[in-house]
């Protein structure tokens, strides 16, 4: 029996991901949007944030687009992120990739989202716009 072939949701929204020092802690002014995530280490503090919302000094890498996998995907799914990953490891397109409960993202840049798109397309997976902020583009 055949499965449905995965579906990715683009979002049209740019954003940086930004590194501060272990510990830090983000102002809330910048550290927040449609789409944001914090991650702490011992190490490093890191914010995925809007890129209209960076601070000017921040060390920061981007501009990314997001990319949902449809879900929610159960917690203990097997092989996502190697379906996801493999067409943009083939196409040399570099990524960052997470997860939260529901399910995995992928950051692209935004300079290679359309060739991004085009590789999961030729695997057979399914790619169509949305947005972060409601309705679809």
């Amino acid at each position: 029996m055949s499965r449905m072939p995965r579906h990715l949701m683009e979002h049209p929204e740019d954003v940086s991901i930004v590194r501060l020092p272990g510990g830090a802690e983000p102002e809330f002014e910048w550290a927040h949007g449609p789409f944001a995530s914090l991650t702490r280490t011992p190490d490093e503090t890191s914010v995925i944030c809007p890129t209209a919302a960076v601070p000017p000094a921040a060390s920061a890498e981007g501009p990314f687009k997001v990319v949902e996998v449809a879900g929610p995907l159960a917690f203990g799914s097997v092989g996502v992120f190697a379906e996801i990953l493999e067409p943009l490891v083939a196409a040399r397109i570099p990524v960052l990739g997470f997860s939260t409960f529901d399910t995995d993202w992928v950051l692209v840049p935004s300079d290679a989202v359309h060739a991004a798109a085009d590789a999961w397309r030729r695997a057979g997976l399914v790619v169509t716009p949305t947005s972060l902020t409601g309705g679809t583009h």
